[in-house]
């Protein structure tokens, strides 16, 4: 999107004189409220900066709301406060601000609408994160428009944003494939969230496309179904190397190794998700998928600000794709 977008860009897609798009962006008379509200709408899709769209006759309150659970939000993961940071630059491009609110889990399972809904203070909505089913049902049931940010839920016909997690993890398994491993395992909980279990689909599709067996005993919990990570529990062998659903989980799962006396990669190599902090200060380094977390901002905040503007505007899924980041994590077995 253009920072430099003038009242003449505005008069010339609409075909109207700058004088009339002047007046209507200052609320000045001369202008008919349906023209008026047309080149409001008009200057904040094509991100016009002024404060004078910002006012209290405006139908608008230029904020979003960004919903989050508190689970993810601790201070390790990088992963969320991220892409809200990169939520809010891209905000300013509309002229908009956003509000965060971090949701208990109390307040979600008792399924108590947000502050910042039940005060009218936002435009829309953006859900980071999945939510307790209800809970996000609720939220949609609230006459506002909503966008879901890095998950999808079939249950509900939301727009969505997120990250390519079938692929990307399919495309990391066979990276471990490509370097000699044929006994794989995973580790996370499947249960615990769509982003888990969809990346446990590309792991076991990659096998599967490979002729390799996908041995249940090496599918390894790190949570439970709430989310809250737990110690991890070890078959009596392992495979020779593990898939690990995110880089905080492959972390504590390289540290934990090393406690028992596994050294990484030389007896056992692991890869992660995200390429988040944990990727690279781990020892070692961890080899990891990287999403592009700022690409997966824009196109929320582009998505949420056209639900805004145009009431029946239908997106559906915007899937954005990833890529390998290569470090110290995987040992080659010999090429297959």
């Amino acid at each position: 999107m253009s920072k430099n977008v003038k009242m003449k860009d505005i008069a010339d897609k609409l075909g109207v004189s700058i004088v009339t798009v002047s007046k209507a962006l200052s609320n000045k008379q001369g202008v008919s409220e349906e023209l008026r509200e047309k080149i409001k709408k008009i200057a904040l899709d094509m991100g016009y900066k002024t404060n004078n769209i910002n006012n209290k006759d405006s139908k608008y309150t230029y904020n979003i709301g960004v919903i989050v659970a508190q689970k993810y939000m601790d201070v390790e993961n990088s992963f969320y406060f991220t892409i809200y940071n990169n939520i809010v630059k891209h905000l300013s491009d509309y002229n908009y601000y956003a509000i965060l609110e971090i949701i208990d889990r109390d307040k979600e399972i008792e399924n108590i609408i947000p502050n910042i809904i039940l005060d009218k203070r936002v435009d829309g909505i953006i859900i980071l994160g999945q939510m307790e089913e209800e809970y996000t049902k609720t939220i949609c049931q609230q006459n506002i428009p909503v966008i879901f940010l890095d998950f999808y839920d079939r249950h509900f016909s939301v727009d969505s944003v997120i990250g390519d997690n079938i692929y990307s993890s399919y495309a990391i398994t066979n990276y471990l494939i490509e370097h000699g491993h044929t006994n794989i395992g995973y580790v996370g909980n499947i249960h615990s969230n769509r982003s888990i279990l969809d990346r446990y689909l590309g792991y076991s599709k990659a096998l599967l496309e490979n002729g390799l067996q996908i041995n249940m005993e090496f599918i390894i919990d790190d949570r439970d179904a709430n989310g809250a990570f737990y110690k991890f529990d070890l078959p009596k062998s392992l495979p020779t190397a593990f898939v690990c659903n995110s880089d905080k989980t492959a972390y504590y799962f390289i540290r934990y190794l090393n406690e028992i006396g596994l050294s990484v990669p030389d007896d056992v190599s692991i890869v992660g998700f995200d390429n988040d902090i944990h990727a690279k200060i781990s020892t070692p380094p961890i080899t990891t998928v990287q999403i592009d977390i700022n690409k997966m901002a824009k196109k929320c905040v582009a998505n949420i600000i056209k639900k805004i503007t145009s009431v029946d505007e239908k997106i559906d899924n915007s899937i954005i794709h990833g890529n390998i980041i290569i470090r110290n994590s995987v040992k080659t077995l010999g090429y297959r």
